[in-house]
Order: structure tokens, then sequence, then C-alpha cells
């Protein structure tokens, strides 16, 4: 058994997450995850929702709230939203809470007194208009460095260079379009060159591995070629205060947002811990070098998950160029690897909240079945590159492959099942194609674990359907349908009883991706419907005496095993009900609509 920590990339909390959001980051943590409980590995899934910064403040003026009052608006949608698409956090919790303050402050002090930390008087931008400082990211204007527009004040999307706003060719601020004021303000930056060579060690020791997705360590190495202090705190009224004595009674000196968003999987990790009184369980997979960390996120958080953490962690370590001593935490584990998602767009457009070009989750669970959503991204979300998310894919991969391939098997298995004997039938003599049948199923084990254990949920769930279609090729090859004679009945039962163990065994290579469906499976034949633990909304108390809100949890101790499970002789079985909702082909039009877009030539729209 290893330990096993998924890190999953934290949602900003300035509004709902639509379906880009959680195709990069949700579906493929808990697809793994799950796996990896399945597969005997003791998981620790922990996230939360991202509270602090600038678009927080801009969000709350806009909507006539509190940054606070906001924040927990968004924090409890997110939350639902994440429960329903079925992702099993041991803890799912935020930023405000006083358990997060304090392990962010202890890092910052770790990272001070080891010496990585450099007080510097630098330019920041302001918005004139409003007096209030303009974050990095909400200032764009043509990259200094490959003259492409659209480039960030923090970093250039196409090159992938570090930039600062006031490098920026014509900066604009992104809330209102006017010019930023750079006015002298004192910061403190983490000396990144100070941990440059260790963080190019690490690299290409991750690189040696052979795991890393190629895009993600070619980009994580290229942006080491131009390292440089980066600042640590900002001019803002609204995060967690510098623990130094001269900043923290400064009311508008706060740590930068992607300071301590990335630590929130040490504070998640340490807040579960404490709920479940061991308040040290959180070590051992931190502090025990043996154990493995898995960081999922969209491409472009690649920067902060392989560069800004790694280096905060090298640096409260003391394993830096400056050395030092670890803090109170000890010696925290690196990550494993950054398993990052490239983009998903909708109708050929990017997802754009602010532009209207959106699906927030909450709008597609609420008239689609969460498993048809799971189905798509695993099928054709932006593992490796970029996808495209359209509603005649989404209704044809529905209608076709979960519907008319894995819902139809699961059917007719147990609609046979049921008229014909009312309970799983004894299997007589195994013919060699009963036996090759049996074996492709077991198979899949291995095939699909070890593709989901690399991080290829593609390829994985194409094996599995791929299965699914031998199945299903095998019933129609030895029709049960026609076994009516009584001299017939035992070939019928034998037949029956191998399909029913390769639907069990296909049913448990697909829980990983479908967790509602496989409930359903699992009770069609006669199960309890809980091969898949569901993760839970739990309303719990401040640990620290601040004030109370949801959390994700769950308890996933009856997960089964990653391995065939024999069907029971004699479970009654009835008469089943459909597993999958087969799609309207005018779906396809309607959603169209909804979003503003037209129907090319009536094609997007025709039956599917």
């Amino acid at each position: 058994m290893t330990r096993v920590l998924s890190a999953v990339a934290w949602p900003y909390a300035n509004g709902p997450r639509h379906i880009g959001h959680v195709a990069g980051f949700g579906v493929p943590s808990d697809v793994f995850s799950r796996y990896m409980r399945m597969a005997g590995h003791d998981v620790l899934m922990v996230s939360g929702s991202d509270e602090h910064g600038t678009p927080i403040l801009i969000a709350a003026d806009e909507a006539g709230l509190t940054p606070q009052e906001l924040a927990d608006r968004n924090h409890r949608v997110i939350a639902e939203d994440l429960a329903s698409l079925g992702l099993a956090y041991d803890l799912y919790t935020r930023t405000t809470t006083r358990n997060h303050h304090a392990v962010v402050q202890e890092m910052f002090r770790g990272v001070h007194d080891n010496g990585y930390f450099v007080e510097r008087t630098t330019t920041g931008a302001i918005s004139p208009s409003t007096g209030r400082t303009l974050p990095d990211r909400y200032i764009e204007g043509t990259c200094p460095i490959c003259k492409t527009p659209g480039a960030r004040g923090d970093q250039c999307d196409t090159c992938g260079n570090q930039l600062d706003p006031a490098d920026l060719i014509d900066p604009r601020s992104r809330i209102n379009g006017e010019v930023p004021e750079f006015v002298e303000t004192q910061h403190f930056f983490l000396d990144l060159p100070a941990l440059a060579e260790a963080l190019g060690a690490w690299l290409d020791e991750r690189e040696a591995t052979g795991l890393w997705r190629p895009n993600v360590i070619r980009f994580s190495q290229n942006i080491l070629e131009d390292i440089r202090p980066r600042a640590m705190t900002r001019d803002i009224d609204w995060g967690i205060a510098v623990p130094l004595d001269g900043w923290r009674e400064n009311p508008t000196k706060k740590l930068y947002v992607w300071f301590d968003a990335v630590i929130g999987y040490l504070s998640a990790s340490i807040e579960w811990a404490r709920r479940t009184g061991d308040p040290d369980a959180w070590r051992t997979w931190w502090n025990d070098p043996e154990a493995l960390s898995y960081y999922f996120m969209g491409k472009d958080n690649i920067t902060f998950h392989s560069q800004i953490w790694p280096a905060e962690l090298l640096a409260y370590d003391g394993r830096g160029s400056r050395g030092g001593e670890p803090g109170e935490y000890g010696v925290l584990n690196l990550p494993t690897e950054v398993v990052s998602s490239e983009f998903l767009t909708m109708e050929g457009r990017k997802l754009s909240s602010s532009k209207k070009v959106v699906i927030y989750v909450r709008d597609l669970l609420s008239r689609y079945q969460p498993d048809a959503f799971r189905y798509f991204v695993a099928a054709a979300g932006p593992e490796a590159q970029d996808s495209d998310f359209t509603w005649s894919e989404f209704v044809r991969r529905t209608n076709d492959e979960l519907v008319a391939g894995w819902g139809n098997l699961v059917n007719r298995t147990a609609s046979m099942i049921h008229r014909s004997f009312g309970e799983i039938p004894a299997a007589g003599e195994l013919t060699d194609a009963d036996r090759a049948i049996l074996q492709t199923a077991e198979q899949a084990f291995d095939v699909v674990g070890g593709l989901i254990a690399r991080h290829r949920q593609k390829a994985a769930i194409g094996e599995a359907m791929r299965a699914v279609g031998e199945v299903n090729k095998y019933v129609s090859d030895h029709e049960p349908w026609k076994l009516k004679a009584p001299e017939q009945r035992e070939r019928l039962g034998t037949v029956l009883h191998v399909v029913a163990q390769c639907v069990a065994d296909l049913n448990l290579v697909l829980a990983p991706f479908l967790p509602f469906s496989a409930n359903a499976v699992d009770a069609a034949l006669g199960g309890t419907g809980e091969v898949a633990p569901m993760p839970r909304i739990v309303e719990v108390e401040d640990l620290d005496g601040g004030a109370g809100y949801p959390i994700i949890t769950g308890d996933y101790t009856a997960t089964p095993r990653w391995e065939r499970r024999a069907v029971v002789v004699g479970t009654p079985v009835g008469k089943p009900a459909p597993v999958f909702a087969k799609l309207d082909a005018a779906v396809v039009e309607e959603e169209l609509e909804r979003l503003g877009l037209e129907v090319a030539d009536g094609s997007a729209a025709s039956p599917v």
C-alpha cells in the first residue's frame, strides 16, 4: 500500500465554475483517486475554494456584497456542484479558514527565516479611477519578449516567460481598459534564483522518470531560463496578513493569493487530520519520502505548481543555495507529478463567463446525467491537447456509446436473467468462447488500471469500452434469446452467467469514470448499489473559532478492490430500468439557442 496525495486545483470563488474548469481538474483527479483507492492505496484527496485576491473584491463590489459574503455564497455553490459531479474529496475546504491562515503564515515564516525572501522597493499598478491595486493578471499588454498581444502582467502564455506588469508594452486594465498608474511600493520577493539549481535538479529528476506529460515538463524547464525574484505580497486589504512586525499591522499589505492558494494543499491535509481526531495524520503524506503526490490543474496554472509551489517547499525545507532548516512541519515532499490538462473550448470558442460563452456545471447537471458529462470528459476531454465540447458530440457519445453500448449490454443482460431465471444462474461447462470472453473482461483490470495510473484516461476508457463491445458481440453471437428448448436451459444459464460476470467486471472497471451508473448497474444485477462511494456535503464549525462553512467529505472505506468479484449464483435480479437516458436530437438545437449560437445548416441538430 502506498500513500497517495491527490492535490486538486482550488477553484477560484469569484463565481460558479463552468465545464471547462472541471474538465481540467475535477473529473481527471476523481477518476485517478477512485482508481487508486480501488487498487488498494491510501489516498488523500484534498482541495477547496480559493477566496483571496483582487478579483474577489471586484466581483463583490459588482454584487453589492462584502468579500466575505461573496466568498461564502460562491464557496457553497462550488462545493455543491463538485459534490453533484461525484468528486470524492476527503476534504474540500476553503482558504478563509483560520487553519489555512495559520498554515500559510507558518510557511511564510519558515521561508523568511531561511533567507529566501528579499525585501524590495518596486512599482505596483494602481487603477487611477479607484485607487485600488490592480493584480498582475488584470493587466494585459504586448509581451516584451515575444511581442505577442494579450500577455498578462504575471506571465505570457505564448512564450511562457514570467513578466512584471511594468514590463508590458501598452499595458491596459482588463477591468475598464484604463492605463494603470505605476507607483513605488515595498514588497517581499521570493528569491527564485537562489532556488533555481534545486528546482532544475528536481525537474531533471522528474523528466528522467518519463512519467510527466511532455508539454508539462518542457514548459516547466523552459520557465527556469528566465527565473527571477517574484513578489509574494500585495497592496490589498483582502487576504492573509504578513506575519512580521511592522507588516501584520498594515491593513493594506497582504500575501499574494498565489503564495497562499498553493499552500492550501498542505493546510487542507492538516485540517483533514485535525477533523479525524489525529492532528498528525497528514504527515504520512507529506513527510514520508515514499509517499506520492499528484497535482491536477489546467495548463494555465503549470507555473504555480512546477515553479512557485516547489520553490516555496524547497525554501521552507532549506534546500536552496542559501541553506536553512525545515520549520515545524518538517521536510515537505515535492510533487511527484504535475498533471496538467489542456483547455476545453465550446463549439469552437474559448469558454468565457464574462463573454457569456459558458456552460455552468450546475446548469449542465440540472438537465443531464453527471456520468454522461464525466464520460465525455474522459473520452474526449483536453487530456494532452485542447479539445472542443459540442452539443452534437455530447449527444452522439451519450446515445451511441453510453446508451447503445454499455447501457444496452447492462439492460439486456439483466432483462434476460430476470425473464429466464429471476436470479443469477449457475454456469455449466464452459466453452472456449466462454473462457475467452471472461478473460477479456478480467484482463481489462490490468490494462485499464495501468493506463489510469499513468494519467492516460482517454486510452483507459477506450480500452474499457472496447471490452464492452466484445461482450456485446459475444451476446449477439450466442443469441441466448433463442435457447428456449428444455435441453438448452443449462447452456442458457451458462451464457447468462458468463455475461453477468463480464458485466460485473466491466462495471468495476468503469466505476472510476462512471460512479453514479456503477451503483445503478450493481443494483440491476442484484447488488447493494454501493460499489462507488459518493461524497457528501457536511456543515462544520471552523476548528479555530471562525464562522462555520460547508465541506465536501466522504467515507470511502467500502471501496471495492480493483479485481474480479465472482457473481453469486442465486442473487435475485429484478426487471431493470435504463441506466442512461437517451437524448433527443432536439437537445442540440435547444442548447445552441440557449448559447445564442446558430445551428449550422441544420446539421448540428440532425438525428443521431
